[in-house]
């Protein structure tokens, strides 16, 4: 190095300048470690930041989408357990009738059957009304159907069709006050329970169908959250051990760059040997 200045020392600038962007980099490193993200802001890299804030917005709102499912799977859920009871009824309301249309069967006998009869009746109507989740009921005739959320911008839709399960309806097409006094009145009702029976039992297959079609949207779209998520991390995520590294070489080479400094700023005191 050249001694003719001691007014600009530019072993000290250049030295100062390379610790300085040490300094930068081992800043940047730090801020990877802490934060586990190579991209953690619009600074460090604007196209990939805003694909990756985008990705995040279709993540979070796939959360809604999943719970409309979820609303939608317990309604539908609900509403079979409901419908099962109303089969199992039905079956026990047509035994009470094939047991009253025996005709040896005395008065006193087909009357307990009766009243048997309308007490189970009964309790297929409160069953069909206490068929509520989330103030939504599909088989009392109230909701014809509903919709659940399908993808994140709103735009796809599943619907359940509601199963009118109430009585005198489409599907069960004993009356509401169906009852016998005879034997012969028992017997006329036979056929219609049977018709009932067979329809709750369709309505209830296609509640099913549509509970699993429910389940299985749910199911992808978790799986597809979990892939947007792994892309996201795949853009912004910082290696760890490549960054553990770099820590430890940028350490080491701040140390060598503080004593090339201390180096640069002592060699123009040589000067002073010239006027000795």
């Amino acid at each position: 190095m050249a001694l003719n200045s001691v007014n600009t020392n530019v072993g000290a600038a250049i030295a100062l300048q390379n610790l300085n962007k040490t300094n930068a980099m081992l800043s940047t490193t730090q801020e990877r470690i802490n934060t586990g993200l190579k991209v953690g802001s619009a600074k460090d890299n604007g196209a990939i930041f805003a694909i990756a804030q985008s990705q995040r917005s279709e993540v979070s709102a796939l959360n809604a989408v999943s719970e409309s499912l979820s609303r939608g799977q317990s309604v539908v859920d609900v509403s079979m357990a409901a419908g099962e009871s109303v089969s199992d009824m039905l079956t026990q309301l047509k035994e009470k009738a094939l047991a009253a249309s025996d005709t040896g069967l005395d008065t006193t006998s087909r009357n307990a059957l009766k009243e048997d009869f309308a007490s189970i009746r009964d309790q297929i109507k409160k069953t069909l009304t206490n068929a509520t989740f989330n103030g939504i009921n599909l088989i009392d005739g109230s909701d014809a159907n509903i919709k659940a959320l399908a993808n994140a911008s709103g735009t796809s839709t599943l619907t359940v069709a509601g199963q009118n399960m109430s009585l005198g309806g489409s599907v069960i097409t004993l009356a509401t006050n169906a009852t016998f006094a005879t034997a012969t009145s028992a017997s006329n009702l036979l056929a219609t329970i049977d018709t009932s029976i067979k329809n709750v039992s369709t309505s209830l297959s296609k509640l099913g169908t549509s509970s699993k079609a429910l389940e299985n949207h749910a199911g992808f779209v978790s799986k597809l959250q979990d892939a947007m998520e792994a892309g996201i991390g795949n853009l912004v995520d910082a290696d760890m051990a490549k960054e553990s590294a770099k820590l430890q070489a940028l350490q080491t080479k701040q140390q060598l760059g503080i004593q090339a400094l201390s180096i640069a700023n002592q060699s123009t005191s040589t000067v002073l040997s010239l006027f000795r």
